[in-house]
């Protein structure tokens, strides 16, 4: 089936455009994903949703299209999920440092993604220079480990509809749509992030809407991780209710001594620094960490006292 009766519904420009329903757009997205419509059908659909915006109706739909189809990772205990899809431009990129802390908590962490700009450094650049290679499998994870599974693993589908930012040279729904999923077999809390405002609502709507169990932050350059020179608000949804955990620090950023260069070398040797101890843990960062230890603790209470 085509999709050009959706694409009728969203494509009627910013003012005139029709939101989905729910089950719709899981249609559309599903189609989307089995590559079952066009190229032409492809590029419609993600400049309509560029322009029109994603409801969270909309959003949940193609979160339940891509569950269905995830290869998901095992695991036997809540797990903690770093989105990585932006990269570092300007900063360092620091996702593989708050995978490691939360590692050493005593947690297993999953961090997903790829390439979709060639000019940043990727997580997984840095990550393959401390010795963590990127999965070649989707195997079960252990508690006190981290790993990096690249999207492709995870859902073709998904990945080949990322790389059309490179032919088009814009995010599309698909951007959104990663930092926001569960790639597990079992309830995860997901660290997702925003660039922009408009982001935050859109994802806080999303994680109610969907009863997800997550931590949402402003994060450095689009990354899940805080920012080492001042501290973001960071919100907590448990089953999709929020309550504000860490009031943003007012101010000018702060300079941070000793932060790398944002290449990935500089950013690994920064890194095992920090975890020996040599350097200490940006207080942000260290904060951030601390957060998501209450909430995984407060997420396995409320499942043990759970009939």
């Amino acid at each position: 089936m085509a999709i050009s009766k959706y694409i009728k519904e969203i494509g009627r420009g910013k003012d005139g455009a029709r939101s989905l329903t729910r089950e719709q757009a899981a249609d559309l997205f599903g189609q989307v994903l089995d590559g079952e419509v066009t190229d032409l059908e492809i590029g419609a659909f993600c400049l309509a949703m560029r322009i029109k915006g994603e409801t969270a109706e909309e959003m949940a739909g193609f979160l339940d299209a891509t569950h269905a189809r995830l290869h998901k990772v095992p695991t036997s205990c809540t797990t903690v999920v770093l989105p990585s899809y932006n990269g570092a431009r300007k900063l360092p990129v620091l996702t593989p440092l708050l995978a490691l802390l939360l590692a050493r908590e005593g947690l297993s962490v999953v961090v997903h993604g790829m390439a979709s700009e060639s000019t940043r450094v990727s997580a997984q650049n840095v990550l393959l220079d401390l010795g963590i290679r990127s999965e070649e499998a989707i195997e079960k994870i252990a508690p006190g480990t981290a790993q990096f599974i690249p999207t492709t693993l995870l859902c073709p589908g998904l990945a080949r509809l990322l790389d059309v930012r490179r032919v088009v040279g814009l995010r599309n729904s698909a951007h959104s749509l990663v930092k926001l999923m569960n790639p597990c077999n079992s309830p995860a809390i997901v660290v997702g992030s925003y660039t922009h405002p408009e982001y935050a609502a859109s994802m806080a709507a999303t994680f109610h809407l969907t009863g997800a169990n997550a931590l949402l932050l402003r994060g450095t350059e689009g990354e899940p991780v805080a920012d080492p020179r001042r501290t973001p608000a960071m919100d907590a949804y448990l089953s999709g209710e929020v309550s504000r955990v860490q009031e943003a620090q007012g101010g000018s950023l702060l300079t941070v001594p000793g932060l790398p260069a944002p290449d990935a070398p500089s950013t690994a040797t920064w890194i095992k620094a920090v975890l020996s101890g040599t350097e200490p843990t940006p207080q942000p960062i260290a904060l951030q960490v601390a957060h998501i230890v209450q909430l995984v603790k407060t997420m396995s209470k409320s499942k043990s006292n759970t009939p």
